[in-house]
């Protein structure tokens, strides 16, 4: 009985909250003058009270927006889902032009869901919308506009006229501004002559229809709307909605809006206002006048003097910009290039494609140059485009040679070379774009997004396999002298494959290039490349070996301790831990519990054998990827035997910052200094 009891207590205090719930929300106010409300009229962007109580919603501002409403919602439905209740409003309103009887940009009176519209246009969109959101059901705005401007894309009646705008700046109905008068005889309004004008907005539960009444100040209310529609709001208006007005100036002729005073009510009648009370307009200087009627009488002398020479101008503009524009796309084909035709693209496509090379379309920058994201005008193809430094060593026709041929291969984990373009000082290669970017950003410094054990696993494989073709199953050698993770490129199914051969060698098969130019990225450069300079398959096998260890320890090759400034090499930091006998200590935290212990080991013992110190004792790219597909075991070896006979301090097989640079400064300062 007492549980009974206490359920109807506890129903009947529900509703009884319920019912004070939605008797605090606002149903009428009335304000006769502005003076008084300084603190319940919440003002954005120009709009201000002026002293007198006026509301000012714009002043003499270019291209800027005011808006103004009441700062507490009104309850315009029951329920959440019901119907939009009966509503009417009134206000007297004056547009000021600084240009006498020359129109500017309008006003609304606005229904909306926030009090205010951070992101509108000014202008044409009245401080409402803007290009992206005009005309969007989301926006739950109901409005009544006094446009001043005709524009034709929101189909404007003329350029003064009333119109109901429904989520949109293109009006639901509209008609040129007036009144009917008594004897059912329409009189004409100009909405910016500078003088005080009433607006009624009625709307009807009922009959859904929504009323618009406009008459001069101090007439009574018209008996015949001038603009209706019957439209249901209950699908625009939400149950708690804000009241009031928005205003825009454009860039030429500009606009003073105000409102006098203003009264609204929900479910009846808004109260009439008190004209006595009203504040008065402020007294405009007769300039204007002076300016427009110069403007009317001279204008058309100076259009007919000054269209000539506007024409000229622009034809000598026009002229400037084709002789610019056909410099600026320039290019000049060698007779040696005839053979490399069909793989040359025009520099005009690479830059509309990049759009112009924007910063904002800049995937990442490196010594040799900057790589843009693009589109290709006619395909629509998305592409990577690097613009590469022309300081190579070796000729010229030699470098677009090898680039060409590189672009013959074909490989599922090679990112394919697309082609080339040559102008002036500069080289621009262009290969497919991958959408997930490069492998280091998934690694290093705590990742917003990185990759699971079996993903890298798999990431590796597919660049051994990337690697294993370049320098055994392609018909010529080719020793790419830049693998690093930044360099492996994830497609959009997390494919790993190897790009960006700028820095790339070809030769037959049982040979190595002639070059002694020592160039690649530090911390991936093989002690026996820094002593000769000469890039063999072991330096890339060398460099794939730091690569291991990078995915598997989530770490650079080099790191600078925080406290000390001391340079830690990966392979020092992962061999140590083997020399203590846990080498999955060195395994990135990153990848939590779900992971193959076998597999990981495995990955850091293969990339401490591929970067030692003797090419003799790195394995190859075909037995590389025999240890990672499981098709034959890695063979069983300690710590002691991968020391190497240029260890300094103990380090590991001379990979220690001093033992590095016991050939000389001068090799020190190529690799710092060199490029890509």
């Amino acid at each position: 009985m007492f549980f009974k009891l206490f359920t109807i207590f506890f129903f009947f205090l529900s509703l009884f909250s319920q019912s004070l719930k939605f008797s605090s929300q606002i149903l009428d106010f009335t304000y006769n003058g502005f003076l008084d409300a300084q603190a319940n009229i919440s003002t954005q962007g120009i709009a201000t009270i002026t002293p007198n109580g006026l509301l000012k919603l714009t002043n003499l501002t270019a291209t800027k927006t005011g808006h103004a409403f009441y700062p507490k919602p009104i309850r315009f439905k029951d329920s959440p889902n019901g119907t939009v209740s009966s509503f009417s409003t009134t206000f007297v309103f004056a547009i000021h032009s600084e240009i006498w009887k020359v129109s500017a940009h309008g006003m609304t009176f606005v229904v909306a869901p926030n009090p205010g519209f951070p992101f509108s246009g000014p202008s044409q969109y009245i401080g409402l919308f803007n290009t992206t959101n005009d005309g969007n059901n989301t926006n739950h705005v109901f409005a009544v506009e006094f446009d001043t401007i005709m524009n034709s894309d929101f189909n404007d009646t003329n350029s003064n006229h009333v119109g109901i705008d429904i989520n949109s700046m293109k009006s639901v109905n509209s008609s040129a501004a007036g009144y009917w008068d008594e004897k059912d005889q329409f009189k004409n309004l100009t909405l910016y002559n500078s003088t005080r004008m009433q607006v009624w907005v009625d709307y009807d539960d009922r009959t859904h229809q929504i009323d618009v009444t406009l008459a001069p100040f101090r007439n009574d209310k018209p008996t015949k709307p001038l603009v209706s529609i019957v439209r249901d709001l209950s699908s625009v208006l939400l149950q708690d909605m804000f009241l009031g007005f928005s205003a825009a100036t454009g860039t030429n002729i500009l606009t003073e809006h105000f409102v006098l005073g203003w009264s609204f009510k929900v479910k009846g009648k808004a109260p009439p206002l008190d004209f006595s009370k009203l504040p008065i307009l402020p007294v405009w200087d007769v300039k204007p006048m002076r300016v427009y009627v110069f403007y009317k009488k001279w204008m058309p002398l100076i259009a007919l003097l000054l269209i000539p020479l506007l024409f000229i101008i622009s034809f000598i503009f026009l002229v400037r910009f084709i002789v610019r524009r056909r410099r600026k796309f320039a290019e000049e084909l060698e007779d040696w290039e005839i053979e490399f035709k069909k793989n040359r693209l025009r520099f005009k496509d690479l830059y509309y494609a990049t759009k112009g090379f924007k910063d904002k379309n800049l995937l990442g920058s490196g010594g040799f140059g900057k790589v843009y994201r693009g589109f290709m005008p006619v395909t629509e193809k998305e592409i990577a485009v690097k613009r590469v430094s022309n300081e190579s060593r070796q000729g010229l026709k030699e470098f677009v040679a090898e680039i060409v041929s590189i672009g013959q291969m074909s490989h599922r984990n090679i990112v394919p070379l697309l082609g080339y373009c040559r102008r002036r000082d500069e080289l621009l290669l262009v290969y497919d774009y991958m959408p997930n970017g490069s492998l280091d950003k998934y690694l290093y410094d705590s990742p917003k997004v990185t990759l699971d054990w079996k993903q890298r696993f798999k990431v590796i494989k597919d660049v051994a396999s990337g690697l294993f073709y370049l320098h055994e199953e392609w018909e010529q050698v080719v020793i790419h002298r830049d693998v690093k993770a930044s360099n492996v490129l994830l497609d959009a199914d997390l494919n790993g494959r190897l790009g960006d051969f700028g820095l790339s060698q070809l030769c037959d098969h049982g040979s190595n290039p002639q070059t002694t130019h020592i160039v690649g990225t530090w911390g991936y450069l093989a002690p026996d490349h820094l002593r000769t300079g000469r890039p063999t398959t072991g330096t890339d096998v060398f460099a794939f070996g730091v690569l291991l260890l990078e995915v598997a320890c989530g770490r650079r090759p080099i790191e600078v301790h925080k406290d000390s400034g001391e340079r830690v090499l990966l392979v020092d930091w992962v061999f140590g831990f083997w020399v203590e006998g846990n080498i999955l200590n060195g395994k990135d935290p990153n990848l939590g519990s779900e992971y193959n212990e076998k597999e990981v080991e495995m990955v850091l013992k293969l990339g401490l054998l591929c970067s030692h110190s003797d090419p003799q004792v790195r394995p190859t790219m075909r037995q590389v990827l025999h240890y990672l597909r499981g098709d034959a075991m890695l063979p069983d070896f300690s710590p002691s035997d991968l020391r190497g006979s240029e260890s300094m301090s103990g380090k590991y097989h001379g990979f220690s910052e001093s033992s590095t640079f016991t050939h000389g400064s001068s090799i020190s300062h190529s690799i710092l200094s060199s490029g890509r």
